[in-house]
């Protein structure tokens, strides 16, 4: 199969990744996937992709990339300084690049923002893994040879399985996203352990900001702002972790645990971040802060049932965009003729 793109720069951090590897988490292997879940699936949801299709996740910016072939593509998540041929770009709408468009994206430009999705008609062709074509980079395996994406690199897609040419100026509206911003409140509901942590640790917890340190990955972020005391020895055996875990090892600095946590560990769990809220948290870079708020399990299940209804809901119709793109097609027609 024929290339759609190539890379030009990869940027500070750039790499396929689609929903995960859930159902290989029962041998130890992480989740992996989009840190921004909902973002890839609605960049994939506006080209007519499956949501679990492969995109490209693009961390920080600094990023360049050529079409080889006219594709639908959407570009969702952060503000990044996104544009297509020198002009800016519309994020979270379906639009068509031409034959040698450029994309660029340059850098975070909003007051919040740390990835975003480049979802292509079709979604990047790559052998699966475990289920998945995630890039796992600690493991090395998944993606494009486990490894970052890098000059040269050119990328597959598939057969797209309706016409997504119909969508092209469709948008996501901001009413059916997450509140993304800066400085983030996630909202978390007590874990298992709280018991091992003195009495005024969650009240700490909920006091302070957190600073996101720069010993952060996508396996977790190490948090900086307090420090929560055990009120006794924790000695737990393993037990099983997911993304938005909060624990807490010896030395007090709470862990925030990301798309690539293991899938088991040992410190005492305070808390865990509700699914909705984590686009937010896979938004911040080293540096940005964030706070805790509690939550109730009914509020939980409510958000739950928000998301739910986010992620299935339909595009609105851009006709300015809509305009464009088909004249667009029509240009690229008549010069094959």
């Amino acid at each position: 199969m024929s290339a759609t793109l190539r890379v030009r720069s990869g940027g500070v951090l750039s790499t396929v990744q689609d929903l995960g590897r859930s159902m290989a988490r029962r041998y130890g292997v992480p989740l992996s996937g989009a840190m921004d879940r909902f973002a890839l699936e609605v960049a994939n949801r506006l080209v007519a992709n499956p949501p679990n299709a492969a995109a490209i996740e693009i961390t920080g910016g600094n990023a360049l990339f050529e079409f080889l072939t006219p594709t639908p593509f959407a570009l969702t998540g952060a503000d990044l300084g996104a544009t297509l041929d020198g002009e800016p770009l519309d994020l979270w709408v379906a639009v068509l690049a031409h034959a040698g468009a450029q994309l660029q994206l340059l850098g975070q430009r909003a007051s919040w923002g740390a990835r975003a999705y480049l979802s292509l008609a079709g979604g990047v062709d790559l052998p699966e893994l475990l289920g998945s074509r995630s890039t796992y980079l600690p493991g090395g395996f998944g993606g494009l040879q486990g490894r970052a994406l890098r000059a040269g690199d050119l990328i597959a897609t598939g057969e797209s399985t309706s016409d997504p040419y119909r969508l092209l100026g469709q948008r996501w509206s901001e009413n059916t996203r997450p509140d993304y911003r800066a400085q983030p409140a996630l909202r978390f509901l007590p874990g298992p352990h709280v018991d091992c942590f003195t009495e005024d640790a969650l009240t700490t917890l909920l006091a302070h900001p957190f600073r996101v340190s720069n010993n952060s990955n996508r396996m977790g972020y190490r948090l900086e702002g307090a420090t929560l005391r055990y009120a006794r020895q924790c000695s737990l055996p393993s037990l099983g972790v997911i993304p938005g875990v909060v624990q807490i090892p010896p030395d007090g600095a709470p862990i925030l645990l990301m798309a690539d946590a293991q899938t088991t560990g040992g410190y005492p769990i305070i808390g865990v971040v509700i699914e909705l809220d984590l686009p937010l948290a896979a938004q911040l870079l080293p540096g940005d802060t964030l706070t805790f708020t509690l939550t109730t399990r009914e509020d939980a299940v409510a958000a739950r049932r928000t998301f739910a209804t986010w992620r299935t809901a339909m595009p609105e119709e851009d006709e300015a965009i809509q305009i464009a793109a088909l004249a667009g097609a029509l240009a690229m027609d008549l010069r094959r003729r």
